[in-house]
Parts: structure tokens; sequence; C-alpha cells
């Protein structure tokens, strides 16, 4: 299993470069190129929303990245800013991961910071365009883990030959 490791300060400019980066091995990896739009796309959320908590809660900490070969493709995503959202399901069954909000359904929108809408905006249109995703917070502080992924083609992988 190959493993990149992409680390970048909270700047929205380093965001196209952990999109571009993410394709590149997405593609060398053997994910097949329907998906690779997709991963563009899931990525650069999940980075920008990364970027804009380090942004608005102050933290100059770096933004890791962490893209994975394995029995499936892997991009996570971790911010170091406080914990906004859970977990529910089972990180045995892929495509099972539900985002659920830390603040109860029943508050009104009105109710809610500019912050907090934009959170929950972000992991909506993650969760629209990704199969497998889940979100946690991280194990060792404050911040959030975004982890998604996508199935590698059957044959051979690029530059296997």
């Amino acid at each position: 299993m190959a493993t990149v490791r992409l680390s970048f300060s909270p700047a929205p400019a380093h965001v196209r470069t952990a999109r571009l980066v993410a394709v590149a091995v997405a593609r060398r990896a053997g994910v097949s190129e329907e998906f690779l739009e997709e991963i563009r796309l899931a990525t650069g959320e999940a980075c920008s929303r990364a970027v804009a908590l380090h942004r608005s809660h102050g933290v100059s900490d770096l933004v890791e990245v962490s893209l994975r070969d394995g029995e499936r493709f892997t991009v996570e995503v971790v911010d170091r800013a406080s914990n906004g959202s859970a977990l529910v399901g089972s990180p045995s069954e892929p495509g099972l991961f539900l985002v659920e909000p830390v603040v109860p359904l029943t508050v009104s929108p009105e109710s809610l910071t500019e912050e907090d809408l934009a959170e929950r905006m972000g992991l909506a249109l993650l969760a629209g365009l990704v199969d497998d995703i889940a979100v946690a917070p991280v194990s060792d502080g404050e911040g959030t883990e975004v982890r998604m992924s996508w199935p590698l083609q059957k044959m051979g992988r690029v530059g296997d030959r």
C-alpha cells in the first residue's frame, strides 16, 4: 500500500495543489477515469472546509492530507480546528457513514452562526459527492478528519506492466 502525505498552510491558494495531487495519485493508483472528477471536487471541498475552519478559529497549524491506495483509494483531510461533527455508522461498512451535526436539527437556521452553516453546507456537499465518506473527531486533540474512498479498477495499476 502506497501513501502520499501533503501538508499545507491554511490558505485557499493551496487547495488547488491538493486537488491536483489527489487526482494524479488516484490515476497512478488505478482509479477509473469515471471517478477522477469526483475525487478532484471532493478533495477540493474537504480541503476548502479545513482551510475555512482553520481561518475562522485562528488556527495556524497545517492542514494534513493523506492519499492511500489499498483495497480502495482513500483521501483523508484533517483539520485542527474545534470538533464540529460526529460519526454515525460503522467504519467497516463502506457507504454507511452519515454526518451528524453537533447542533440538533431542531435548532432554527437563524440561530446558527455563519461558520456553522458553512461547515454543514460543506459536509452536505461532500456527502452528496462521495458514496463512502466518514467525518470523525481526530483522536489526538482538536479537529476533524474527513475520510473518503473510491474503488480501484480490477485490472493492474498504471505502471505495473
